[in-house]
């Protein structure tokens, strides 16, 4: 197996590209410009928990500009959180140039493959047959992905690829030492799971599924399927942390977008990049969708989620009485 500088250095050079200039190959085309910011069309309020007080948007963009780590956690499926991201780096781009985008939507085997789109020497199909986007990557990481590219902004494929979170989650944390090297510089280098208040969130969140599925370890196993469920939730994480604090130095903004309960609280993702790089300053952001805006009042439970708390509304929903 290779060093750890060896698999750091591997793992930097497409970075150091981006830095220099060299992997700009190609002009990009401008994103077409907003008539209006997005702010103005997607009603949000911004809640800071440590100062208990609600703050506007442009105040958080412009503290979230002088942090070293920014981690946004979202709820995948809502639209107007989604819009509220492209605000924050777009916010971003006007105050600094200096950062960094990091996504769990993408996983670190593509890294190539969006290096090489991100430099122009892959055409943007060739990149999508590669790099298994979610589905709802063009109408929503499309848009952080090209500003990235407009502002020639490194871009890191930080979650582990799927099929090893799927082997742990089978097998557990011992099926990683059977990897071939390549193959085990995909997830991160040390990985730990302690029983901590992120495992007993996790078992209130998937305690439920854990004896059921075909992957389950036997009828009469969930405890022993629950911690191989979240073991995978741990390479995740891990490899998250991991690809976040590589990629951060000095005088740079690394600005993660992530599932919210990878960051809430700042346990998993966020937890695991502040154990590896503990000089960075960190600010936790959390996207709540709600029915309304105007009467507000952050929970007790809500204000210790993150430092800073995006509310937006929630996609009106179908009155299934109406016919």
């Amino acid at each position: 197996m290779r060093g750890e500088g060896q698999r750091r250095a591997a793992f930097l050079l497409p970075f150091a590209l981006f830095l220099t200039g060299a992997g700009r190959l190609q002009a990009q085309p401008p994103l077409t410009s907003h008539l209006l910011p997005l702010t103005a069309y997607t009603p949000n309020r911004v809640y800071d928990t440590r100062r208990k007080q609600f703050i506007d948007f442009e105040s958080l963009v412009a503290r979230l500009s002088g942090a070293d780590l920014v981690f946004v956690g979202e709820q995948h499926d809502d639209p107007a959180t989604h819009r509220m991201e492209l605000a924050i780096l777009e916010g971003l781009a006007r105050r600094r140039d200096s950062v960094v985008l990091a996504l769990e939507m993408f996983e670190r085997d593509v890294q190539p493959a969006l290096d090489s789109y991100l430099s122009g020497t892959l055409s943007e199909a060739d990149f999508l047959q590669a790099s298994r986007p979610w589905k709802n990557y063009q109408s929503d990481y499309r848009p952080l992905l090209e500003l990235a590219r407009t502002r020639h902004w490194p871009v890191v494929a930080s979650n582990a690829p799927r099929p090893l979170a799927s082997l742990v989650s089978r097998v557990g944390l011992a099926a990683l030492d059977t990897l071939s090297a390549p193959t085990r510089t995909q997830v991160a280098a040390a990985i730990a799971c302690p029983e901590d208040g992120y495992f007993d969130s996790f078992v209130k969140v998937m305690g439920d599924m854990a004896g059921h599925g075909p992957a389950a370890a036997s009828p009469e196993d969930p405890k022993l399927r629950l911690t191989r469920m979240y073991q995978a939730q741990c390479i995740k994480d891990e490899t998250m942390g991991e690809s976040v604090a590589r990629v951060w130095r000095p005088g740079w903004l690394v600005v993660h977008y992530n599932g919210s309960f990878h960051s809430d609280y700042s346990l998993g993702t966020a937890e695991r990049a502040e154990r590896r790089a503990p000089q960075a300053s960190r600010i936790v952001v959390t996207a709540l969708p709600v029915s309304e805006l105007d009467r507000l009042k952050p929970s007790k439970q809500d204000r210790k989620r993150a430092d800073y708390l995006l509310y937006v509304l929630a996609p009106i929903k179908a009155d299934s009485t109406r016919r």
